[in-house]
């Protein structure tokens, strides 16, 4: 009797655990904006005249170099941008910039160079500068549109945003949850299986951006 309640518990606890990873490394269910009866966001600007707007085209950047499922590496590259097969959070922005034509290298160097203060950088260094995500924020907020924190009002959120935490940052997904709330794009440690996730009401929300 105790042999069969103790096989009878074992099948249970693996049907348990075997639900969890389930619902756990499943994606969840996604909503496109006409769900919603949100207007897709188009950028007014084809900074690199290839047809397809700064925004679109920023998107589409980061969703290709996602696809090739970058190994997550921090080091330091003589050339700024890493290869093709290692990066970290910052690096998944910087695809969707030069998908959109802007050497962002090159733009925040020469940024920083010309307000090097209002960075508190001691010393410039081309190849990393623009690779750290405290830099980034202050670019952004210089450069780009500024917009609402509130992840209630869903249709300020759109496909191809950078938003900005606390040593970590990532974009917007044309893809949303149940509530509305786009999936993030972001590239977080080397254990992550999905690039494109519903975790944006986990994170603090230090700046939301639009490139411009």
């Amino acid at each position: 009797m105790k042999r069969k309640l103790f096989w009878v518990i074992g099948i249970l606890l693996l049907l348990l655990v075997g639900v969890g990873i389930y619902f756990v490394f499943l994606p969840s269910k996604t909503y496109d904006d006409a769900y919603f009866h949100i207007e897709t966001y188009k950028s007014l600007v084809d900074y690199d005249k290839d047809g397809v707007d700064d925004q679109t085209d920023f998107l589409k950047g980061v969703k290709e170099y996602i696809a090739t499922k970058p190994k997550y590496k921090s080091e330091y590259y003589s050339t700024g941008y890493p290869n093709g097969a290692y990066g970290v959070c910052i690096d998944v922005v910087n695809a969707g910039f030069l998908s959109a034509g802007y050497d962002i290298q090159k733009l925040m160097n020469e940024d920083i160079k010309a307000n090097q203060s209002l960075y508190g950088i001691e010393k410039i260094d081309v190849n990393i500068d623009f690779r750290r995500v405290k830099n980034m924020a202050v670019y952004l907020h210089r450069h780009a549109i500024s917009l609402s924190l509130d992840l209630n009002d869903i249709k300020e959120w759109q496909g191809g945003d950078i938003v900005v935490f606390k040593n970590h940052i990532g974009v917007l997904s044309n893809k949303r949850n149940k509530k509305g709330i786009p999936l993030l794009i972001h590239h977080a440690n080397p254990y992550q299986i999905y690039y494109e996730e519903d975790v944006l009401e986990r994170y603090e929300i230090l700046g939301h951006y639009r490139i411009s």
